[in-house]
């Protein structure tokens, strides 16, 4: 049945009572109105309501044989299916008790009998016009859950894609490969995610964060964008000066960061924790790195799980001028790193997901057409000097 055709049919009652006589007399009080099913007992009443379509509203006998209509009450409102279809008492129990206790259950509205027909028929009216009113507010909340879920998804995607895009313009003027990007996001969340119960960061990698984390990874290195080719692009060691004006794309990416979330008028979660990264994963332990010298704690955590992860990257992975070091070799450089480079705990968090690395290595490998690039990129680069 279609939903136009589904707005003009009658609504269905269901009439639940153990004796033939109650059951003639609501059928046929109220079959000029509404559709009806009857059911002579409680457990017949259960099964009519396992098919579809359900009753728009049940009126239901108390007295009877087997499942009383309370016990009735208590399983409709306890299925998930059942619970908002409106149940009418219909008995000759009439202490305030008993109508108490019908209406603690989850009943609308309570008749007692003998009845009176016109007052049956307008309680009925009223209580199919609430539930009508009930389901069209329902069904609002779910659509508008829908489509917050909905645009919540695009605008993800829309960062996803911002985000790639940003480090993709990077990447197309360094000589790593947008491999280098998605490894090094597979590392933070695999230390994240081992970290996340640990006494001194289980206060900051919610799961929550830990997605956050994932998310603005590739931001890492977007300052390298500022950096002149001559020196990005160089094979060998760099000069004095060189190496000084290489170490500002840390500031480049954390002010470009902070630009980008200037012009959104709004501070947003992921890009506060790429600027931690993109501005401090350079900085050592021990407070010899750059820009700012920073040292032990007062280095964000964002910044210290991205720098064990970029620099066990930068060791494996080869590039035109170099071959990749042995996964082997790189922990052990890494490990020997520990307390001077790296902060010791998410050191120990790396030498025990080792295998997790080289898995993520593996399954984000460079490839001869990266190298391609990486070559072509080079030669372009020694033309122009």
């Amino acid at each position: 049945m279609s939903a136009d055709q589904d707005l003009y049919r009658p609504a269905t009652v269901l009439v639940v009572d153990d004796t033939p006589d109650n059951l003639m007399l609501m059928t046929d009080l109220l079959k000029d109105r509404y559709r009806v099913k009857a059911a002579n007992s409680g457990e017949k009443a259960l099964r009519v309501l396992q098919g579809d379509p359900l009753p728009d509203l049940i009126l239901l006998d108390i007295m009877m044989p087997g499942l009383s209509g309370y016990e009735v009450a208590e399983q409709l409102k306890q299925d998930p299916r059942t619970r908002h279809i409106p149940i009418i008492f219909l008995t000759a129990m009439s202490a305030t008790e008993d109508e108490v206790h019908g209406l603690a259950l989850g009943a609308v509205d309570y008749i007692t009998k003998p009845i009176s027909p016109p007052l049956v028929l307008a309680r009925v009216d009223t209580q199919l016009k609430l539930k009508a009113a009930a389901d069209f507010l329902r069904d609002q909340n779910d659509f508008l859950e829908q489509e917050v879920a909905r645009r919540t998804r695009e605008v993800v995607a829309i960062q996803d894609v911002t985000i790639q895009a940003m480090a993709s313009l990077a990447e197309t003027r360094d000589n790593e490969t947008g491999n280098h990007i998605r490894r090094t996001q597979h590392y933070m969340k695999v230390l994240a995610e081992h970290l996340r119960e640990h006494p001194r960061f289980r206060h900051f990698l919610s799961a929550e964060t830990i997605q956050l984390l994932f998310k603005s990874a590739p931001l890492h290195d977007i300052g390298k964008i500022g950096i002149p080719d001559a020196i990005l692009l160089k094979p060998g060691r760099f000069t004095e000066e060189e190496f000084e004006i290489m170490k500002t794309h840390t500031t480049l990416g954390r002010d470009a960061i902070q630009h980008a979330e200037d012009q959104l008028g709004i501070s947003v979660d992921f890009l506060s924790l790429a600027k931690e990264i993109a501005y401090g994963h350079q900085e050592k332990w021990d407070g010899s790195g750059y820009p700012e010298g920073l040292a032990a704690d007062d280095i964000p955590i964002s910044a210290r799980l991205m720098a064990v992860a970029d620099v066990y990257d930068a060791l494996i992975s080869r590039r035109v001028y170099k071959a990749g070091m042995p996964h082997e070799q790189a922990v052990e450089i890494i490990r020997q790193g520990r307390g001077s480079h790296f902060d010791p705990d998410i050191c120990d968090a790396f030498l025990a997901c080792v295998e997790q690395f080289r898995a993520v290595a593996e399954r984000f490998a460079d490839n001869d057409q990266d190298l391609a690039k990486q070559r072509a990129a080079l030669e372009r680069m020694e033309q122009k000097s």
